[in-house]
């Protein structure tokens, strides 16, 4: 539920969708909301996407962009795309596994031989069809941003094999396949939203957490985490999501010009997001933080059941697709 604090500024929302998408002669206003801090690539992007819907649209559709989880959790703004109260965000394809179940294989471990593998998916058919899956949830799948790879940090545990992870509290977002990853290697699963994390690893709620490196820069988790363990465990995509029913209410060209600005934003957002992975490892290690090369065979073990636990089902055929799926 959407907590008291942000209710004046969803009534805003709320009200100003009253001319967002109305009279052809009003100037169609785009209210975008994510969870990141405005220094993340995310952020970068989303405001050039802003600046070339400006301008192929000559001025009559505009962008606003809400960072930092002005509007809610990723939950809670899918929650209103949904409803039409919001035009669009971004979110990590993980978070959206209870709205669109299919989600949930880019959320296996080790699905990915490397990025020129999981980028080759995104942009095939594969990636298309699994953005149109979105649309049963009265969403539309634009298009998806570079998230590279997630592993672990931890407090005060150095890991260098699953067996360090056994019996430790890690945080994870909303998904049961992320649980059920964690529950492979032996940790206590903890969801727990993004935004709650910081005082959560402060407090001892949980004993470390994953992440990719920018957000764990951004964050500053590394504040409280001595650990940065690259196993690389997953390599789960940011998608950009538009609320179907604002969609729907823009005509043809309208949608032409969105698209096209969306995917504009996608080619800058790869190449911040190479220059911010690069960044933030320096930087946290020039804070003290230990960041750890594993071997990652042990942990590609742990985890080996989740590939066939999912023969049989619509996510088991998406995954085979995905194993199969060259780089060409």
């Amino acid at each position: 539920m959407m907590k008291i604090f942000k209710l004046p500024l969803l009534i805003t929302l709320l009200l100003s969708m009253l001319t967002a998408c109305g009279d052809s002669e009003e100037k169609t206003v785009l209210r975008m909301g994510h969870t990141l801090d405005t220094e993340h690539s995310v952020h970068k992007a989303m405001e050039f996407m802003a600046q070339k819907l400006a301008e192929y649209s000559n001025g009559t559709m505009e962008i606003r962009i809400y960072p930092s989880a002005q509007l809610g959790t990723e939950r809670e703004m899918v929650e209103l795309l949904q409803i039409g109260s919001l035009a669009m965000t971004k979110v990590s394809a993980a978070a959206i596994e209870g709205f669109v179940p299919e989600m949930k294989v880019y959320s296996i471990p080790y699905i990915f031989r490397d990025r020129d593998h999981r980028w080759a998916v995104l942009q095939s058919d594969i990636g298309k069809a699994l953005l149109k899956e979105t649309e049963a949830a009265h969403l539309v799948g634009l298009g998806y941003y570079d998230s590279g790879s997630r592993s672990f940090y931890m407090t005060d545990t150095e890991v260098n094999t699953p067996v360090d992870l056994i019996s430790k509290k890690i945080r994870v977002m909303e998904s049961q396949t992320a649980v059920k990853m964690i529950d492979s290697f032996g940790g206590a699963a903890t969801p727990i939203s993004f935004g709650e994390l910081y005082a959560a690893l402060q407090q001892g709620v949980v004993d470390g957490a994953e992440n990719n490196p920018p957000s764990f820069y951004l964050s500053r988790h590394y504040e409280i985490c001595q650990y940065y363990i690259l196993n690389e465990h997953t390599s789960v995509p940011d998608m950009i999501l538009a609320s179907k029913h604002i969609m729907d209410n823009l005509n043809e060209q309208q949608q032409a010009w969105l698209n096209r600005a969306v995917a504009d934003s996608v080619e800058l957002q790869k190449q911040l997001w190479l220059e911010g992975e690069l960044e933030a490892l320096a930087a946290v290690k020039e804070a003290g933080v230990k960041v750890i090369v594993p071997d990652k065979a042990p942990f590609v073990r742990a985890v080996s059941n989740f590939h066939s636990s999912f023969k049989g089902t619509k996510v088991g055929l998406y995954l085979e697709q995905i194993v199969e799926k060259d780089q060409g």
